[in-house]
């Protein structure tokens, strides 16, 4: 069971007044090794010059190549470790990645959009990790519609958007989510568009290119994309600015080695 303990005598910092880098939260699960969730979220905030906090939604025993087990954090859990944060700094962008199940991040989604109306949500939907454990069951399309019209951006790769549609043709798949939200539809695992990410959003779709070919895998890629994109969203970029950003980002990531953990620096 949790301790709660009292305030400290340090200085209350009011809404970022000493801080002269945006902030930036995920949450997402805490995977020790590093790789993927929060912690590789931390690291891609920092190499973008924010301020990174982190929000555990699940704890995780693994490796970059073992999946042995995790335990979901409740909605009471999450608000506790986000409320001081939000009584203390001004959030611009939140990221979202594993979450239990579609009620409980309607209702996270709905909370958060109380206490921070204009922040923007990304949501990277983790169907399953790299090993192939699965995280969601059958997504229920009512719930998903209120989610993702709170939603920013939604970050899918293929199998995730026919997942979340029912749909076995990616582009309509990710066509049918942009209805409610943007949506940048990864291609790392596309067949139509190997490597090349496809930016849904109300102007169109706009394909963002990859650079290099044949590059390494890495464990929690899709983590590192979407955080890096929350960053550059927080430092003022457009949307199609963030994502050529963070493509170019995670690519040099994923060229860093030649195992499964990226390097970001």
């Amino acid at each position: 069971m949790a301790t709660k303990g009292s305030s400290s005598n340090l200085p209350v910092n009011k809404k970022n007044m000493e801080y002269s880098r945006p902030i930036v939260m995920s949450i997402a699960g805490l995977d020790p090794s590093g790789g993927a969730g929060i912690l590789a979220d931390i690291k891609t905030f920092e190499q973008h010059k924010c301020l990174g906090f982190g929000v555990a939604s699940a704890l995780t025993s693994q490796t970059e190549n073992r999946f042995i087990g995790m335990n979901w954090i409740p909605l009471i859990q999450i608000q506790e470790q986000i409320t001081p944060l939000l009584e203390q700094y001004r959030i611009e962008v939140i990221k979202i990645g594993i979450i239990k199940n579609l009620t409980l991040l309607r209702n996270l989604v709905k909370w958060l959009r109380l206490q921070l109306p204009n922040v923007k949500l990304i949501w990277d939907p983790v169907a399953s990790a790299s090993t192939g454990f699965s995280f969601m069951s059958n997504p229920d399309g009512a719930l998903l519609q209120e989610v993702l019209n709170q939603i920013y951006l939604l970050c899918p790769n293929t199998a995730e958007a026919q997942f979340l549609t029912g749909m076995t043709d990616e582009q309509q798949a990710a066509s049918q989510l942009s209805k409610h939200c943007n949506v940048l539809l990864k291609g790392g695992h596309s067949i139509a568009h190997k490597g090349t990410d496809m930016l849904y959003s109300s102007t169109g779709v706009i394909p963002i290119f990859s650079t290099q070919k044949n590059l390494p895998q890495k464990h929690g890629s899709g983590c590192i994309l979407s955080s890096a994109i929350a960053a550059n969203m927080a430092c003022k970029l457009s949307l199609y600015e963030a994502c050529i950003a963070a493509k170019n980002y995670i690519e040099k990531a994923l060229n860093s080695n030649l195992n499964l953990l990226a390097y970001h620096a």
